[in-house]
């Protein structure tokens, strides 16, 4: 007999909330607003009801989530060199695998890198807030 158990709500929430961090301050690193606005359109990282319910065991949900925080430090570091796309491909290869829309290569975001993106983006989360 086998015992699995099955992901959590808590995970799938951290799944989007991981998914919304990317927009939020991953991608305005990398890319101007009207790709961002594409990649919403295109539903990048966006995931469904029946994808989340593909995530039948802990392990599962686990899988996906420490692949999209793989991702993210790697791309948050800014220091793409080259000793770092084996492990990218590889999450983002996991992603795929859960039917969670990740077209990018690694070689994008070094390319990316080297064009200068000196704006604010819309999609960055805001540095201070105001009450009214």
């Amino acid at each position: 007999m086998k015992i699995v158990f099955a992901s959590t709500p808590g995970q799938l929430e951290k799944v989007e909330e991981l998914a919304q961090y990317f927009y939020s301050s991953i991608l305005p690193l990398y890319f101007a607003d009207e790709d961002i606005k594409e990649f919403e359109k295109h539903k990048v990282l966006f995931t469904t009801k029946e994808q989340l319910e593909n995530f039948n065991t802990l392990g599962d949900a686990f899988r996906v989530i420490t692949s999209l925080q793989t991702i993210i430090s790697i791309l948050e570091s800014q220091d793409l060199s080259d000793k770092y796309s084996p492990v990218f491909e590889k999450n983002a290869k996991t992603l795929r695998e859960f039917e969670i829309y990740f077209p990018f290569q690694f070689s994008e975001f070094v390319e990316a890198l080297r064009v200068d993106n000196d704006y604010i983006s819309i999609y960055s989360k805001a540095a201070n807030h105001y009450l009214v």
